[in-house]
């Protein structure tokens, strides 16, 4: 065995895998998990200096193919004077992805759904998205850009 192949057996062998949870859905839920708060921080960044407000929110996720309990899960919102656009999963498993996230603003308490992010998929391993108005549309890579372009609703 070489020195490089040693030393990556080394480094996979430190790594924390899917092989620590009992099953592969409990792997994706804590990736679904780490992956909303990665999220979460890129937006942070992204929102700095803009004054505008970033809230936890605690919801429950039960998804029946793990289990037929309830997971715990955190989503947040965004407040901008009296408008929120809210980041809420809404199942880990489904429409060929996993981890959805529903995107969606509210104002005056009369709420509107904007996107759907998605974890992962078949042909991305990074955050897709699909607009509201277009569901069955192409998804496309939720990046810097396309996060403005979709909170752009959250101004007046």
């Amino acid at each position: 065995m070489s020195a490089k192949a040693r030393f990556l057996q080394k480094l996979q062998d430190a790594q924390p895998s899917a092989n620590n949870y009992a099953t592969k859905g409990l792997a994706d839920m804590a990736e679904f998990r780490q992956r909303l708060g990665n999220l979460r921080e890129n937006i942070e960044t992204w929102l700095a200096g803009t004054g505008i407000l970033i809230a936890d929110v605690q919801c429950s996720l039960t998804e029946i193919l793990i289990s037929s309990a309830a997971f715990p899960i955190s989503g947040f919102a965004l407040h901008y004077e009296n408008r929120i656009v809210k980041f809420t999963p809404v199942f880990l498993y489904g429409q060929g992805v996993t981890g959805c996230v529903e995107v969606t603003l509210v104002v005056g308490g009369q709420s509107s759904a904007l996107c759907r992010l998605f974890m992962r998929s078949a042909k991305s391993a990074e955050w897709t998205y699909t607009s509201a108005s277009k569901p069955a549309s192409q998804r496309a890579v939720f990046d810097e850009d396309a996060f403005f372009a979709m909170v752009d609703a959250l101004l007046p």
